[in-house]
C-alpha cells in the first residue's frame, strides 16, 4: 500500500535549445543556407527603415532652433551614434551574408547592384537626417565598412577561401605552397 502513495519521479527534460543547434551531421548545406538567408534578410528588412526613420522621426518645422528633416534622436548625441553606428554595422553585416550565400547563383549581379543600392540608400538617407558637422559620422561609415574588411592572406588565389592548418584550400582541396602564400598576403 506504501507504494500506492509514493510519488512518481520524474524524467529530466532534454534541453530543447540543443534540437535547434546547428548539427553538421544531420543538417543539409541547403536548408542551412536557406535560414541564413531568411535571418539576414530579416536583420536587414528591420535595419534598413530604422536607419532611414530614425527613432523618434525628424523635426517637423524650425521651431526652437531646429533644422526639419534632422532626427530628432539626435539631440542626444552619443544614444544616436551608439544606434547608429550598430545598426549600420548589422546592416552592413546582413548583406554581406547574403551577397556570400547567393554568390554565383542566378542574378547574382542584380542582388549585388540591388544590395549595393540598398545600402547607398542607407548611407544617403542617414547622412541627411545626421546633423552636419559631425565627425562621429566618419565613425558610423567606417563601422558599416567593418564587415567587408576581409583578412587577405592564407587565402587560395583560385578559390579566394581560407585554405586549412595543412595548407590545403577548404573549397577545391589544392595545395597551396609557402611562395603562392606570400605572394598573395
Amino acid at each position: 500500500m506504501a507504494s500506492c502513495f509514493r510519488p512518481k519521479q520524474r524524467k529530466r527534460s532534454k534541453s530543447w535549445f540543443k534540437d535547434f543547434q546547428y548539427n553538421p551531421q544531420k543538417d543539409e548545406a541547403s536548408d542551412v543556407r536557406n535560414i541564413l538567408l531568411i535571418v539576414a534578410t530579416l536583420i536587414a528588412t528591420v535595419t534598413f527603415p530604422s536607419g532611414v526613420n530614425p527613432p523618434g522621426g525628424v523635426w517637423q518645422d524650425d521651431d526652437y532652433g531646429h533644422e526639419p528633416g534632422r532626427a530628432i534622436y539626435a539631440s542626444r548625441k552619443e544614444d544616436y551614434y551608439v544606434f547608429l553606428f550598430f545598426n549600420s554595422v548589422a546592416l552592413s553585416s546582413s548583406v554581406l551574408v547574403i551577397m556570400c550565400l547567393t554568390f554565383a547563383f542566378p542574378f547574382y549581379i542584380e542582388i549585388l547592384v540591388a544590395t549595393a543600392s540598398m545600402l547607398v540608400t542607407y548611407g544617403s538617407s542617414i547622412f541627411a537626417v545626421t546633423p552636419g558637422n559631425s565627425i562621429k559620422f566618419r565613425y558610423i561609415l567606417m563601422g558599416a565598412a567593418l564587415p567587408f574588411v576581409e583578412k587577405q592572406e592564407n587565402l587560395c588565389s583560385n578559390c579566394r577561401r581560407e585554405i586549412s592548418g595543412d595548407n590545403l584550400c577548404i573549397k577545391c582541396g589544392s595545395e597551396i605552397s609557402k611562395i603562392s602564400k606570400d605572394v598573395e598576403g
